[in-house]
């Protein structure tokens, strides 16, 4: 595979499984000292990673989960974060600011605070009440932090009487980053058109539902926008209905990706639609990948992970085929803002 190392990507991924038991540990004593609630506050793209586990709460469970800007959240507070909370903090480099600068004011409520970080000697490697580590890199860590809040829904859920088949699940995810090997090798050859797909436009509306709407939020903003200069539109399913159909015309490029859980139907609705305007749709659909041994049950919260792993292999022909790296910078890092 083009610019891959398997055991890098094997290590970093089964680094991440082996925190379930620990993460399972933490929230037990988290919600033994009375918990109420729990805050995902990350900044940027890790915090778009935790919208597919805040909305397993959401939408399973009866415990309150919040999730947040974490910019706005130092301004304007909560009266939900109290010192009852857990608050989960992400951050791949550990020093993003906005979360630095959020955790001191987190520490004064009194939550009790899980940072999930690349590198232990930073402000959040040092700062959280229960420190997460599982070095990775932009390339690695998005199917690394989707597994990381996974398990503490999951676990949240468990304690809570809310799933009867905890064990069962997670070690089903824990046999995962051996399979997400076998799904990149499988689709390497289709992952250089699809990335001359995204070369060939310099705007793209790019849209999905459910959990996978977490990954094109991500995609668009974080990959195409920030390391690949390419105007991107993402745009909700649910949404795109509602203002986003009138700029779709013959030559407007439509990414969809199709996950595997219940809003499954909302992306067919716009595959059904998009066709017969634009002669440029292309979808990525988890459902085409193989996973033996996983139950449609699982396979339903890891479509943003499945997503994830193949965009990787896409990204790594875009650089290519754009001659731009996906380091390239021109502000982010490199100036004051």
């Amino acid at each position: 595979m083009l610019n891959f190392d398997e055991q890098r990507f094997l290590r970093i991924q089964s680094g991440a499984a082996g925190l379930a038991k620990r993460f399972d540990e933490v929230i037990t004593s988290c919600l033994a000292a009375g918990a109420e609630n729990v805050f995902f506050l990350g900044t940027g793209g890790a915090a778009i990673l935790m919208q597919p586990a805040h909305q397993l709460l959401q939408r399973s469970s009866r415990f309150p989960a919040f999730i947040d800007l974490t910019a706005e959240l130092s301004i304007t507070g909560s009266a939900n974060l109290t010192k009852n909370s857990i608050v989960v903090m992400p951050s791949l480099s550990g020093t993003t600011k906005e979360s630095v600068a959020l955790l001191s004011k987190i520490k004064e409520i009194g939550a009790t605070v899980l940072t999930l970080v690349g590198h232990q000697e930073t402000p959040l490697g040092k700062g959280g009440d229960h420190v997460f580590v599982n070095f990775a890199e932009d390339d690695t860590s998005c199917e690394s932090f989707y597994l990381q809040s996974l398990f503490i829904a999951l676990s949240i859920m468990n304690h809570r009487g809310e799933i009867a088949n905890y064990d069962h699940l997670i070690g089903e995810l824990q046999s995962l980053p051996r399979l997400l090997i076998d799904v990149k090798r499988a689709y390497e050859d289709k992952a250089e058109d699809f990335a001359h797909i995204l070369a060939g436009s310099d705007y793209h509306i790019i849209t999905g539902a459910g959990n996978v709407w977490a990954e094109a939020f991500y995609y668009g903003m974080c990959i195409l926008e920030e390391m690949q200069w390419i105007r991107t539109r993402p745009v909700h399913a649910s949404d795109f209905f509602h203002g986003t159909l009138e700029l779709v015309e013959k030559g407007v490029s439509v990414i969809l990706f199709k996950g595997e859980d219940a809003c499954r139907p909302l992306a067919e609705r716009l595959e059904n639609f998009a066709p017969a305007y634009t002669d440029k749709v292309t979808v990525l659909d988890t459902a085409a990948f193989d996973l033996p041994g996983i139950s449609p049950e699982v396979r339903s919260l890891i479509s943003p992970i499945l997503l994830a792993t193949v965009l990787e292999r896409i990204s790594a022909h875009l650089e290519v085929i754009r001659s731009h790296p996906l380091t390239t910078r021109r502000y982010y890092k490199r100036v004051a803002y």
